[in-house]
């Protein structure tokens, strides 16, 4: 497959009243086509952040270093013509929390046809119509639901409405950041059905993000760990959730509850303490401090991502005892 999507080398800083912040650092990630890539970490690992720069809407206060290339242009450096093209046409976001993204004194058919209107102005109003009620059939929602306001539908009919506007334009790539978060178990299968069946049918690539494994190794081909600001881990969503090597996503995949397991409902798994602060990381691996496999050479440098067979690779110094 041709990477639709290639970041190399991404690092994000923000500038601070108390110094420069690296949210992101040295970050390398590949998506093609028909694939979806999940990102997973704990809020603060720079999850969104890192998917910000591929529409280039991190804040001016955001220093981005590094290539993000969007089918081999660089996002980075491309001027603004090109830039707002590529936005909703080439790429979109579906972002997190569809109760704060819809404007709730304006129909959700007229924001579903704002994307199409800005891109292709010459096409007819009725075409328009007639392409916002296809969009919310194929995000399985009848066309009449065009005319309701956001605070008419459920938090599930929201959500699929932004899942249709991102798909309003035709866009190569989809960016998902946390779309679930918000939703009931029953609500949050169904979206995650509409998302795939739509990456398999439409041949689209998406990046999906969540602190949920659980959530990505069934809708994944691939997964990403995030800590600290770097990849920790990648490799296929099956071994990661089921065989991780770094012991940072063991953990991950571990907190989540298992019905019918007895050991998980009497002693449920977690980490002690929090995410580390990224204005002052520790020495070394940033997930000694939590890490109940730490040593003292564990301090001493930041470990290389090394790759370790079967499109999986990590970054610990234990690898070969992890493993």
């Amino acid at each position: 497959m041709t990477d639709l999507l290639s970041m190399r080398g991404v690092s994000v800083t923000y500038r601070t009243e108390t110094g420069d912040v690296p949210a992101v650092r040295d970050v390398d990630l590949e998506l093609a086509s028909g694939e979806i890539v999940g990102l997973a970490g704990e809020s603060g690992c720079g999850k969104s952040t890192l998917a910000s720069t591929i529409l280039r809407l991190q804040p001016q206060t955001a220093t981005v270093t590094g290539e993000v290339l969007f089918e081999g242009r660089d996002v980075l450096t491309m001027g603004w013509g090109d830039l707002r093209a590529l936005r909703w046409a080439g790429a979109s976001m579906v972002f997190q929390g569809a109760l704060h993204s819809l404007n709730p004194v304006r129909r959700v058919g007229d924001q579903i046809a704002e994307p199409i209107r800005v891109h292709t102005p010459e096409v007819p109003d009725e075409q328009v119509r007639a392409r916002v009620g296809e969009l919310l059939e194929q995000v399985g929602m009848p066309a009449v639901r065009a005319r309701a306001y956001p605070h008419q539908l459920s938090g599930g009919q929201k959500q699929r409405v932004m899942i249709a506007m991102a798909l309003a334009c035709r866009p190569r790539l989809i960016v998902a950041d946390e779309p679930t978060t918000a939703l009931d178990v029953m609500v949050q299968a169904q979206v995650l059905d509409v998302l795939s069946a739509l990456v398999h049918e439409l041949g689209v690539g998406m990046l999906m993000i969540s602190h949920d494994l659980s959530v990505l190794a069934e809708l994944c081909d691939r997964i990403v760990v995030m800590y600290g600001g770097r990849v920790i881990e990648t490799g296929p969503s099956k071994m990661v959730f089921g065989e991780a090597l770094h012991p940072y996503a063991d953990a991950l995949s571990a907190a989540f509850p298992r019905v019918g397991d007895r050991a998980a409902r009497f002693a449920p798994s977690g980490l002690p303490g929090d995410p580390p602060d990224p204005a002052a990381l520790p020495p070394g691996c940033a997930f000694a401090p939590r890490c109940p496999r730490a040593i003292e050479d564990c301090t001493l440098a930041v470990p290389e991502l090394l790759s370790f067979g079967d499109d999986r690779s990590a970054a610990c110094i234990r690898l070969a005892e992890v493993s």
